[in-house]
């Protein structure tokens, strides 16, 4: 093997080679096991929740497909209609050209032609990540097939009655021309005003005042409201107001909708621009008058002193012109809530426009009930609660956009208006000819469906439906659903009801629910805070200008670019390091918590670097001992000694514990049992228990051969237990390794996961070793306390009450003395009859060695040892204090709060123990020597 680990040197061959051979489609005749991949943007990349998300699904599969399933992740594509859309418009736009300009099906041919430009950035970016996709099986939402089945959806819930077309209030993008669903509605408080108006009665008798934030849509009031049981306004019920501005009248209505004790008790009413008055309006049959255009104009339905004017424009004239009548009563600052589209970050409209809805409470009752009676479950599982408050309270959902890139809404007109929903034109004209008895020219819908509608039907239609394929029946339901908090009700719910409806099942029978990938600092990673890294970036490095390119590219603000670059260039002044795929991999899964908020530290990747490095370096010295002794290893009676007994021990229990946390998605409590095991106990005890039995001549033949098939042995299965988390540098460590261990299969990724019954715990072992790393952890301390290097050779003195230490310890006196570097060590039932001595207790073992072999200047020490404590007490004053504030308790992530109380456990440890050395050590000065 090379002497240091080089990933980049092994990554790209090795995933080339599982690729070439085929290995990751499904195989064998084991259980199906089959994830869903999350469809990312055809034309984006993968950012670090991708890359998080991917990490933890490739470790599932790559685990099932160890053990035996025919483990199928699907990938693919979404064809992501508005954000295709705008990404090409934009480059339009560049070109000084608008997608009116080409007209719509040349519109199409440009957005597929980019599609294929940039659509392999994804699966390039995919392979690097060392996904074990079925690459053979890739989909896209706008294939052929998935086309098919997306227009057999909408023809059958249109003759059921769940789709349908009517006018109704939409959230309306007058930037994108668009209606949008509620959920791709973002509303942020901001800053406004409230004018309050005066409403004339038409009689002259008197005002009434409404409040309103949007001025300009009193153009299209057509009642204002009171409550009826309003005492104040009981007598102008069923009177006229003479709307401002318009010279038209208008009735005074009674709704229980209105709170008499908000403002003056009346509201204006626009049916046709707010959602509550739209629901008003259609309960007292009130005119909707459409007062905006789609470009968030004024129309020709109000005065021509406003018409053409932008809404915004309009909202200063009108107030204008309302104080100037002296119908203006006050204007006071407001927050109020402004939807935004969460695309083009424009202001939306309530529109009135006609548009395509599911009727959708029929299949939301079918969709809860998979969920309440357990053929669902939410992982954590508090996240059902949030699934069934959206569900129960759920709307009908239009499905209709007014864009050009998506799946074309399959519904055709006759002159007349006569609607034809079919699965294609020639289904659409044979309709059309039956109702007129001959032929006659229909034209297709403008509109395109939500690109949400395509990905509820993902889990089938990726497996052949409407087809009843071998796939739909193998891997349909899917076995676990691994997606973020934040598409729950954008795409987990809309599967559910899609997948009962048309499959006859749930689509998966688990739903993995992540946290979202955020900064050190717990920010939201976005391009305007500067804080994005791309997962490449980590993989492969970059360098600082790189890096600020990539960040400030697209910034308009100067201001906003300068800061971003400066922070950039102070946190990564010489750029990012290549940290390889595993130890990003590692990453992720190390932090995969069940918590809503995973701070992503660039620390971590550069800790699991280094583990890499450890256990390339740990099979180096085991290959070194084990290749040239390889056939007398094998063919020689072994002899096991304790330690050997011992790592065998712990392995199983790794490979329990690892079991246990895959199986409970707890990928965090994996890792940290891989790391505890490769770093602790093999690398840094077993490695330096096995070295003298290795090197010295007083081992027989057969302990040397314990020694080297544990090593082999203990290794191959480590790197079979870690390779779902770190494919490469198992597969390239494991190439060596596997066949000194006897296993003859082309790929670790084929290889059977371990099981712990291979490697029972040694109870007799786990005791012994016990005592030794004890002893040994011991002086180490104590040299650490008292500055004393390793290679200074002490005695030391161990007394314990624990049953066995003693026989244990004088079993292996010899390999503790080498270990620890120790002249002998000597069981003592009491201190009475020894030299002054340092002391250090470790698990319940007390431990001391002579102050005469470590301290040559006693003044010196008690001065140095004094200065630690100080120290060691200052930072636990400091902990101390940080715990003593409520508002950190209280309001610091709660496991932020645990590290900071271990760190208090630890110096308050710290000055208790270096307390006791000093005093130990100052019963060595003669009085009055200053201790």
């Amino acid at each position: 093997m090379d002497k240091s680990y080089a990933p980049a040197d092994i990554e790209a061959r090795t995933y080339a080679r599982w690729e070439t051979a085929g290995w990751f489609a499904p195989r064998g005749e084991g259980p199906p096991f089959c994830i869903m991949i999350p469809p990312p943007n055809v034309t984006g990349t993968l950012h670090m929740g991708h890359a998080f998300q991917h990490t933890l699904m490739d470790a599932l599969t790559r685990f099932h497909r160890m053990e035996g399933d025919r483990a199928l992740w699907q990938p693919g594509t979404d064809h992501a209609g508005i954000a295709t859309q705008m990404v090409v418009e934009r480059q339009l736009n560049g070109e000084g050209k608008s997608r009116q300009d080409l007209g719509r099906e040349a519109f199409v041919e440009r957005v597929w032609a980019w599609k294929e430009q940039s659509g392999g950035t994804i699966s390039r970016q995919m392979r690097r990540l060392g996904d074990s996709v079925d690459w053979s099986r890739d989909r896209f939402t706008m294939d052929e097939g998935l086309s098919e089945a997306v227009a057999e959806v909408f023809v059958r819930l249109y003759e059921k009655g769940l789709i349908y077309r009517g006018q109704r209030l939409v959230n309306w993008d007058p930037v994108l021309h668009t209606a949008l669903s509620d959920l791709e509605v973002v509303s942020e408080p901001e800053s406004g005003h409230l004018w309050h108006l005066r409403y004339p009665l038409a009689d002259g008798t008197g005002h009434v005042v409404v409040a309103t934030t949007r001025p300009e849509t009193m153009l299209g009031d057509t009642a204002v409201a009171v409550h009826p049981e309003d005492e104040r306004y009981r007598h102008l019920v069923g009177r006229q107001i003479r709307l401002p501005l318009t010279d038209r009248l208008i009735p005074v209505i009674a709704d229980e909708y209105v709170d008499p004790a908000f403002g003056s008790g009346c509201v204006k009413i626009t049916p046709a621009h707010d959602f509550n008055d739209y629901e008003i309006g259609k309960r007292h049959g009130l005119p909707m008058i459409n007062v905006l255009t789609a470009d968030a104009a004024m129309n020709d339905a109000v005065p021509a002193a406003y018409r053409g004017l932008d809404r915004f424009e309009a909202r200063k004239r009108v107030v204008a012109d309302l104080e100037a009548a002296g119908l203006l009563d006050k204007t006071d600052p407001h927050t109020l809530p402004v939807p935004r589209g969460d695309r083009s970050g424009a202001v939306l409209e309530p529109w009135l426009t006609d548009q395509w809805y599911v009727r959708i409470a029929p299949l939301a009752e079918p969709a809860i009930k998979a969920v309440e009676d357990g053929r669902i479950r939410f992982v954590p599982d508090n996240w059902a609660k949030t699934y069934f408050q959206w569900m129960r309270n759920i709307q009908d959902w239009c499905i209709s956009r007014q864009l050009w890139w998506g799946h074309r809404i399959p519904a055709w007109y006759d002159e007349a208006g006569n609607v034809y929903v079919a699965r294609g034109e020639a289904d659409a004209q044979a309709q059309a000819a039956q109702r007129h008895g001959r032929t006659v020219v229909l034209r297709q819908d403008e509109d395109v469906l939500d690109t949400w509608f395509s990905s509820a039907l993902w889990p089938f239609s990726t497996l052949g439906w409407p087809k009843q394929t071998p796939e739909l029946a193998a891997f349909y339901p899917s076995t676990v659903l691994v997606t973020g908090f934040d598409i729950i009700f954008f795409w987990v719910a809309r599967m559910i009801m899609m997948g009962l409806e048309f499959a006859g099942d749930v689509p998966f029978r688990e739903v993995y629910i992540t946290g979202l990938i955020r900064d050190e600092h717990g920010q939201k990673m976005s391009k305007s805070k500067g804080n994005i890294i791309d997962p490449l970036d980590l993989i492969d490095g970059i360098g600082a200008d790189a890096l600020v390119a990539k960040r400030t590219t697209g910034l308009m603000q100067p201001q906003m670019k300068a800061a971003i670059e400066k922070a950039t260039r102070k946190q990564f002044p010489q750029g990012i390091p290549s940290y390889g795929t595993d130890a990003l991999r590692f990453t992720f899964a190390a932090l995969a918590t069940m918590g809503r908020d995973i701070r992503f530290d660039l620390g971590r990747v550069e800790g699991y670097r280094n583990f890499c490095n450890k256990l390339w370096n740990a099979a180096r010295f085991v290959l070194m001992h084990a290749e040239e002794h390889a056939a007398d290893t094998a063919a020689g009676e072994c002899a096991y000694g304790v330690a050997d007994r011992w790592i065998r021990g712990r392995l199983g229990a790794a490979v329990q514990s690892v079991r246990d946390s895959l199986a409970g998605y707890r990928f965090d409590l994996a890792a940290q049992a891989i790391y505890e095991f490769v770093w602790y106990e093999f690398c840094d005890w077993y490695l330096e228990l096995a070295k003298p039995v290795l090197q010295s001549g007083d081992a027989t033949p057969a302990a040397r051969r314990g020694a080297r098939r544990t090593l082999v042995e203990v290794l191959e299965v480590t790197l079979r237990m870690l390779h779902p988390l770190m494919p490469f540098i198992t597969e390239e460590i494991w190439q060596r390794v596997g066949p000194l261990a006897g296993r003859t299969g082309p790929t670790i990724m084929l290889e059977p996961y371990p099981r712990a019954g291979g490697f029972p715990a040694d109870a007799v072992a786990e005791r012994q070793v016990a005592a030794l790393k004890a002893v040994v952890l011991a002086i180490r301390q104590i040299r650490g306390e008292l500055d004393v290097p390793h290679s200074r050779a002490t005695p030391v003195y161990v007394r314990s009450d624990r049953d066995g230490d003693a026989e244990a310890i004088t079993a292996l006196v010899g390999t503790i003395t080498r270990v620890g570097n120790l002249e002998s060590v000597t069981m003592v039932a009491t201190e009475a009859d020894l030299p002054p001595c340092a002391i250090a207790i470790v698990d319940g073992r007390t431990v001391l060695a002579p102050f005469a072999r470590l301290v040559d200047d006693v003044s010196a020490e008690i001065a140095r040892l004094e200065k630690r404590r100080a120290k060691a007490g200052q930072e636990r004053d400091k902990c101390a204090a940080k715990l003593g504030n409520a508002n950190f308790v209280a309001n610091a992530p709660a496991e932020v709060v645990a590290q900071e109380r271990e760190r208090l456990a630890g110096y308050e440890q710290q000055v208790l123990q270096l307390g006791e050395q000093r005093r130990r050590l100052a019963a060595l000065q003669p009085q009055g020597d200053g201790a």
